[in-house]
C-alpha cells in the first residue's frame, strides 16, 4: 500500500542504507534524474544524483548525523544528459522496530518550471556570476552546467573584453573542483622563457639566479582549474610543450630530471581565430584539436544590447561602494545612449564608462551629460519601430505573468508563488504594465 502511494506522487523519493546505496527509487525519481529505477537501486546515491551538495553539504548526511529532518532545502542535480535540474529536498531518518537507524529517506521536487518562470519574469538567465537577458547568451548559458561537470579541456573564443575569464571562473565555481584553486595566466603577456617557467616552474640551479625551487602554475592549480588566456599568442615551440601536457598529463619543470604529473583541469581562451592561424601554419592543428574538445563563444556586447542595463547597474553598484557614493540609478535616456553605442571594447569599455560617469556624477542618477564625450546626447532613431530595451523587458514580464496565470487557472496566489513574488507585487506589476487581471480568481472555481 505504501509503495503504491509513493509510486503515484509527482515528487521523487528514494531511500539509502548506511553504506549510502539506494534501496528504493520511485518512478518520479527516475523521471526527474533520467536514471531508470532498476539502474539506480544498488548504486551509491552520489553516482545517481551528481548534485552540487553531494560532496560538501549533503542534506541526508546532515539528517543522519543530527537526527533532524530537513524541509525544502534548495539544490540542483545533473541529469544523465547533462541538464541542470533545480530541486528542493526534504529528508528523514529510517529506523527499525528497536529505534536503531537503518538508513535515510529523501524526497525531492523538480523546480525547473518555477525557475523558468522566475527567470522569464526577471528577463534573465544566470549561471554563477553570469547574468544575461540576451537570447545569444541564454543559449550559451544552457550548455554551461554540463560543461562545468566535465573534466574535458574547454576553448573559449571571443573578442577582447567580452568576459572570457569571468566565464571560465563561473565554470570552475560550478564544477566539482570548486574547492580547489582557480589559477589564471595571460599567455600573451610573457615571452617564451618566462612563460615556460611560469607554467612549469623550475628547480634550484636550473639557471643563474634560480636559488630555490619554484612551483609553476600547473602545480598551484592541482585539484583545481588552470585558465590559459590569449592562447593564440604562444610560439610554436611553446605549443609543442603545452600539447605534451594536455596529452600525457605531465610536464618537466626547468632543471628537473623527471616529469611531474598534473590533474589540473585546463580552460583556454583566445581573441584570435585559431582556425585561421592553423591554416596559416601559425598554430598546430593537433593542439587545436586537443584544446577544442568543448568550445564556447562569448558574443560581443554589440550583439547583446539587452545585457547593457544589467551590466551597467552591476557596475554602478560596485563603483558606488568603492567610491562611497549613493547614485540610485541610470536614466532611461542614458540607457538608450549606451544601447546605441557600438562597444568596440565590449564589457571592459562599458565598465570604464560607468566608472567615469560615477566619478563625475553629483546627482542621484546618471544622466546623458555624465557620459564621455563620444556619446551623443540624442541617440539615433530606432528603425522599423524597434522597441526600446525597457519596452522589451516589460513585454517579457507581461508574457510571464499571463503564462503563470494561465498555468494556475487564474489563481493569483499560486501564480505569484510560481513567479517567486508575493501577491501584492504581482498586482503592482500587473497594474504598472497595464494588465487587467482576470475577473475570476482560480480559488472560486474550487468551491
Amino acid at each position: 500500500m505504501t509503495e503504491a502511494i509513493l509510486e503515484s506522487i509527482s515528487d521523487g523519493v528514494f531511500t539509502v542504507d548506511l553504506d549510502w546505496r539506494i534501496t528504493y527509487f520511485n518512478q518520479a525519481a527516475a523521471a526527474i534524474t533520467g536514471v531508470p529505477k532498476e539502474q539506480a537501486v544498488g548504486q551509491l546515491c552520489s553516482e545517481v544524483f551528481k548534485s552540487n551538495k553531494c560532496e560538501r553539504d549533503c542534506p541526508l548526511r546532515q539528517t543522519l548525523r543530527t537526527r533532524t529532518p530537513l524541509i525544502n532545502r534548495p539544490g540542483c542535480l545533473i541529469r544523465g544528459d547533462g541538464q541542470r535540474v533545480p530541486i528542493s529536498v526534504s529528508t528523514a531518518i529510517m529506523t527499525d522496530e528497536q529505534g536503531r537507524i537503518t538508513g535515510g529517506a529523501e524526497t525531492f521536487r523538480d523546480l525547473s518550471e518555477i525557475e523558468d518562470l522566475r527567470q522569464q519574469l526577471q528577463g534573465k538567465s544566470s549561471f554563477g556570476s553570469l547574468i544575461s537577458s540576451s537570447p545569444a547568451m541564454v543559449r550559451l548559458i544552457q550548455t554551461l552546467p554540463a560543461y562545468a561537470e566535465s573534466l574535458s579541456t574547454i576553448l573559449i573564443q571571443g573578442e577582447t573584453g567580452t568576459g572570457k575569464e569571468v566565464l571560465a571562473r563561473a565554470l570552475h565555481e560550478a564544477s566539482s573542483r570548486a574547492e580547489g584553486p582557480f589559477v589564471a595566466v595571460n599567455c600573451g603577456a610573457l615571452p617564451d622563457n618566462l612563460l615556460e617557467s611560469e607554467l612549469f616552474g623550475y628547480r634550484k640551479g636550473a639557471f643563474t639566479g634560480a636559488e630555490r625551487d619554484k612551483p609553476g602554475r600547473f602545480a598551484t592549480a592541482e585539484d583545481g582549474t588552470l585558465f590559459l588566456d590569449e592562447l593564440g599568442e604562444i610560439s610554436p615551440a611553446m605549443q609543442v610543450k603545452l600539447l605534451r601536457v594536455l596529452q600525457e598529463h605531465e610536464y618537466e619543470p626547468l632543471g628537473a630530471n623527471h616529469p611531474q604529473k598534473t590533474n589540473a583541469r585546463v580552460i583556454t581562451a583566445t581573441n584570435r581565430d585559431l582556425g585561421v592561424l592553423v591554416s596559416e601554419g601559425k598554430f598546430r592543428l593537433d593542439l587545436f584539436y586537443r584544446i577544442n574538445v568543448l568550445m564556447l563563444t562569448m558574443p560581443p556586447l554589440r550583439n547583446r544590447p539587452e545585457d547593457i542595463p544589467v551590466l551597467a547597474e552591476a557596475f554602478l553598484t560596485r563603483f558606488n561602494q568603492r567610491m562611497g557614493k549613493q547614485i540610485r540609478g541610470i536614466s532611461e535616456e542614458t540607457l538608450d545612449l549606451l544601447a546605441a553605442h557600438s562597444w568596440p571594447g565590449n564589457i571592459r569599455e562599458l565598465e570604464n564608462v560607468i566608472e567615469r560617469s560615477v566619478v563625475v556624477c553629483s546627482s542621484d542618477e546618471i544622466l546623458p551629460h555624465h557620459l564621455p564625450g563620444e556619446f551623443s546626447n540624442s541617440p539615433p532613431e530606432r528603425k522599423n519601430g524597434a522597441e526600446t530595451i525597457r519596452q522589451a523587458r516589460e513585454e517579457a514580464e507581461r508574457q510571464s505573468i499571463l503564462q503563470a496565470l494561465f498555468q494556475h487557472r487564474n489563481h493569483r496566489g499560486e501564480a505569484a508563488r510560481a513567479l517567486g513574488v508575493d501577491k501584492s507585487t504581482l498586482y503592482r506589476r500587473a497594474a504598472a504594465l497595464g494588465l487587467e487581471l482576470p475577473g475570476q480568481d482560480g480559488r472560486s472555481r474550487e468551491k
